[in-house]
């Protein structure tokens, strides 16, 4: 794609910018972010937690050596969306009064990433949204996540999209925001952490070893389901599901199970108890990225796990009806299966019994990234050119970029 930079004035000091987050998949999305950031000279980079998540979160920031300067800890027992989204939005701002930072970055669809989005909007301070633009174009799928993505992305000047579906979203809706396709971050913290375990046999021995529950005959089949849209009768099928290709026999299969009650009550009430079905405490993003790599194949209704699996050949299964990453999908690494009995069987059963369709799957080109979504992010916001994202090997011509009106009037300068 041709080069384009965003102008931005010359500064005689670094551009302060406030990194906001707080739960493990935006964590795991935003580290090698911040990392980046630190390294640049131009750049003075802080760093806001507000603890949406806690233990998962604090885990993450231990892996890729982050220490935030701001700590909110907002998490509550059994808090409501409008408990935190309250709380985040009253913390952040005192946190933006005491900062004053030039920009805020945010990432991705979370409560906390709407409501840092809001806060800054209001105090008119810019707001960068990395993994900006993916859509279902239904309120309801993911909930509530769509509604906050697309809030972020109205309250957002730059819009890093992933991918150009992604920005294609974007252009389409007319929003203010300028567009860079970047890729996806996921995509810099895989790599950093398969190059680690790559190059450590005692490491991955050392993780195996965590998990001897496993038989080593037989393939793994690695099971994520949490989300919110799947309580009740969606989890019901699923584990219903997972019942009947234990019975099988041939297969391994190991379900990190999230601690939220309405879906560790019912996972664990179906499945306790088989002998080749693994309920084990959710992972930390290091084993869980090592047990991707010894898998055969995953069953998720994750967002990120349907980013990260494709990069390491893994065929995905997606429980869900929609998702707002199509282009796995499109480019065959994918296939959404939901969260009916019958339809996660025979997907599953066609691809451990038929090594052509696993094949086909496990070969494809992860459209999600390139492994240098932070560098563009870090050249866009300091204004030098950015040589866009694209999977294609020859790529269409870039949209014309958007320059909003008033934008210079926006940036905070004390």
């Amino acid at each position: 794609m041709p080069t384009r930079e965003v102008k931005i004035e010359s500064l005689v000091q670094p551009l302060k910018i406030l990194s906001i987050f707080g739960t493990r998949p935006e964590a795991i999305k935003m580290a090698p972010l911040v990392q980046a950031l630190n390294r640049e000279p131009a750049v003075q980079s802080l760093v806001c937690v507000t603890g949406q998540h806690r233990e998962m979160l604090d885990q993450v920031l231990r892996l890729f050596d982050l220490s935030p300067d701001f700590d909110l800890g907002l998490m509550s027992h059994n808090q409501g969306l409008n408990d935190l989204a309250g709380g985040a939005l009253t913390a952040i701002d005192r946190v933006l009064d005491e900062v004053r930072p030039d920009r805020v970055l945010v990432h991705g669809d979370t409560t906390t990433a709407m409501a840092a989005a809001l806060a800054a909007f209001h105090r008119r301070i810019p707001v960068g949204h990395v993994e900006a633009g993916l859509r279902t174009y239904h309120l309801g799928q993911p909930f509530p996540e769509e509604m906050n993505r697309r809030i972020v992305d109205l309250c957002s000047d730059l819009l890093f999209a992933p991918t150009p579906g992604s920005r294609d979203n974007l252009l389409s809706e007319q929003l203010e925001g300028q567009v860079f396709v970047t890729g996806n971050t996921v995509i810099d913290a895989l790599q950093a952490i398969q190059h680690r375990l790559d190059a450590d046999p005692g490491l991955r021995a050392a993780l195996d070893a965590d998990l001897p529950l496993l038989d080593p005959r037989h393939r793994i089949l690695l099971v994520t389901g949490h989300r919110r849209e799947n309580f009740g009768e969606g989890f019901r099928t699923i584990c219903e599901a997972l019942d009947q290709i234990a019975d099988r026999g041939d297969v391994e299969i190991i379900y990190p199970v999230h601690l939220n009650p309405n879906v560790k009550g019912p996972v664990t009430a179906a499945l306790a108890g088989r002998p080749n079905v693994h309920l084990v405490p959710p992972l930390d993003y290091l084993p869980f990225q090592r047990l991707m790599q010894r898998s055969h194949l995953v069953l998720t209704d994750s967002g990120g796990v349907q980013e990260e699996a494709p990069a390491l050949g893994k065929p995905v299964l997606v429980m869900r009806e929609v998702t707002e990453r199509p282009e796995a999908v499109h480019a065959g690494t994918v296939q959404l299966v939901g969260t009916g009995r019958a339809d996660i069987v025979n997907a599953v059963t066609r691809l451990l019994d038929d090594p052509a369709a696993y094949a086909a799957y496990a070969g494809r080109i992860n459209p999600y990234g390139d492994g240098h979504a932070c560098r563009r992010i870090v050249d866009c916001i300091c204004g030098r050119p950015v040589q866009e994202f694209s999977p294609l090997p020859f790529p269409p011509a870039a949209s014309a970029p958007r320059r909003p009106a008033g934008l210079d009037a926006l940036l905070v300068r004390d």
